[in-house]
């Protein structure tokens, strides 16, 4: 049988005792249950230490093979704490001059310690506030589409239902309506791929703040689906936080939607979504419209003339490399890992030297910011998708 927990001790007393008494090593550890590795490992410790090398035994390490030693640790503090400017860099840097014979820390180690010991001035984490986009006007189909979320609510089954609406703006098409378990990035992904499979690509698309559509915590607000729209040659359009009334037209569409289809709400997901595609063939092909002359949607839209073919190839000829956003965000520049952004993940990026140690790191047309090969931290530019966003070029 294998050991008792309760009776540790006790057991492996009887199993050295049936070693002293004659019994051989095969026969214990089958009755006890162990291997005769760990049987050999007991009779060694009772050898060496007695009745003592049986009792349980601390699992921490004697060393740590990667910890600073105390004196360097020391070292670090002092030189913070008689140069209270210096960085980790500098400090380091001081370090390796003073001290040549012995190992110096990687820069990172040296601000660990620094942040242990409390010599670090944290600085808040700085949020990149929504304030919008200019925005354009078009009465040409396709120019501009519209996107948005219908506010959700409770279907009969309990559970709520998230519809993801878009429109054309010139048309007031409604291209799609559907009826998601929520507003994840992943299922907008794919009605917005179907969509294109189907109606071809806008120039722009307009949007509130919101999640999918924008991050808040992202560089410049960006998020995954917007930075496959930059891909595809789609600028983006952005209201301004609080101002619905920017996006008028596709608000009022919601306000018919809601009461021909939500009032009372379908028992699932199936058919409502049936209750959603009755409204777009009424809405499109047999409700007149004011704002067209009475005309139809369907009789002013018409598809777009740049059909959806996956995502180009970025090359930058004019940038001294170019360079994979890995998973978490980051490139490797130099064996050294800069921060971007997840949202850029899997996308490539051009790096161009701007001046000594000093580079310029670009995305398509749109320059992202600067960092330097010392302390590898990007600067963000100025916000190249708010204020002076534009239709993306076609070259």
């Amino acid at each position: 049988m294998p050991w008792q927990e309760c009776n540790l001790m006790d057991e492996r007393l009887k199993f050295i005792a049936g070693l002293l008494d004659g019994e051989k090593m095969a026969v214990l550890c089958r009755r006890f249950g162990v291997s005769r590795k760990t049987g050999y490992k007991i009779l060694d410790r009772y050898n060496s230490c007695g009745l003592e090398g049986l009792t349980d035994r601390s699992r921490r390490p004697y060393r740590h093979a990667n910890q600073l030693p105390v004196q360097i640790e020391t070292l670090i503090v002092r030189s913070k704490q008689e140069r209270p400017h210096w960085g980790a860099p500098k400090i380091r840097e001081r370090l390796a001059r003073l001290y040549p014979d012995i190992h110096t820390p990687a820069i990172s180690t040296v601000h660990a310690v620094l942040d242990r010991h409390g010599l670090v001035k944290r600085r808040g984490r700085r949020r990149n506030k929504a304030t919008g986009t200019p925005l354009s006007t078009s009465d040409q189909p396709n120019d501009l589409w519209c996107a948005d979320y219908k506010g959700e609510f409770m279907l009969a089954d309990r559970r709520y239902c998230y519809p993801l609406t878009i429109t054309d703006f010139a048309s007031r098409y409604l291209i799609a309506c559907e009826a998601l378990q929520s507003t994840k990035e992943a299922y907008a992904f794919t009605v917005f791929e179907n969509v294109f499979k189907e109606f071809g690509l806008p120039n722009a698309i307009r949007t509130d703040n919101g999640v999918p559509f924008a991050s808040p915590n992202a560089l410049f607000n960006l998020s995954k689906l917007s930075v496959w729209w930059l891909r595809l040659g789609i600028a983006i359009e952005r209201i301004k936080p609080g101002n619905p009334q920017q996006n008028g037209r596709h608000e009022r569409m919601h306000l018919t939607l809601k009461l021909e289809t939500t009032k009372p709400a379908a028992k699932n997901f199936l058919q409502q979504q049936a209750k959603f595609d009755d409204f777009i063939e009424c809405y499109n092909n047999e409700r007149p419209h004011q704002a067209l002359d009475m005309q139809y949607p369907a009789q002013r839209y018409r598809p777009s003339p740049r059909s959806y073919r996956g995502l180009p190839d970025i090359e930058y000829p004019f940038h001294d490399r170019a360079a994979t956003v890995t998973t978490c965000g980051r490139i490797c520049f130099n064996r050294q890992k800069i921060n971007l952004s997840q949202v850029f993940a899997g996308q490539t990026v051009g790096i161009k030297q701007t001046d000594e140690r000093i580079w310029l790191v670009s995305f398509m047309d749109y320059d992202l910011g600067y960092f330097d090969d010392e302390t590898c931290r990007l600067e963000p530019l100025a916000n190249p998708f708010g204020p002076k966003v534009l239709p993306m070029s076609s070259v």
